[in-house]
């Protein structure tokens, strides 16, 4: 049980702004033998988790804009404002890309996006990700 906490705790971490992975953690695990559908349930429980964490996150900083220590420019957020729109909801289905997947999300925080869409979407891209590499990591011990 302990293995599968932990591998939500990564996932959760690694799906917030702090540089992490959980991929790592995911194919040790199912190296050792322990069951693919509880690692696939608890990566992406604790990444989906993680980037919910970053749209309430988003959906609360413009609260904070005007605040002196506010460490975004009121440009930067305008300008990842019309990126987001430009591809609109569906690219949060790649909320689980290094470095921009987690910007992504916290972003459709700011913008607004309605939480169910964003948790559907979210969570399919995540699964299937997660999907994949536990399918590509059987593939590789087999």
């Amino acid at each position: 049980m302990l293995a599968y906490l932990s591998l939500f705790g990564s996932g959760f971490i690694a799906a917030t702004l702090f540089p992490a992975s959980s991929e790592a953690l995911l194919l040790a695990l199912l190296a050792q033998g322990y069951t693919p559908l509880w690692l696939f349930v608890a990566a992406t429980a604790g990444n989906t988790l993680g980037s919910c964490v970053n749209w309430y996150l988003g959906l609360r900083l413009l609260d904070f804009q005007h605040k002196r220590w506010f460490p975004v420019s009121a440009r930067a957020i305008a300008a990842a404002q019309q990126q987001f729109g430009r591809f609109g909801k569906l690219s949060l289905l790649f909320a689980w890309l290094p470095v921009v997947g987690d910007p992504l999300t916290l972003v459709a925080g700011v913008m607004k996006i309605p939480f169910i869409p964003f948790l559907l979407l979210v969570l399919l891209g995540k699964a299937v990700r997660y999907a994949l590499l536990i399918w590509l990591g059987n593939a590789a011990l087999t």
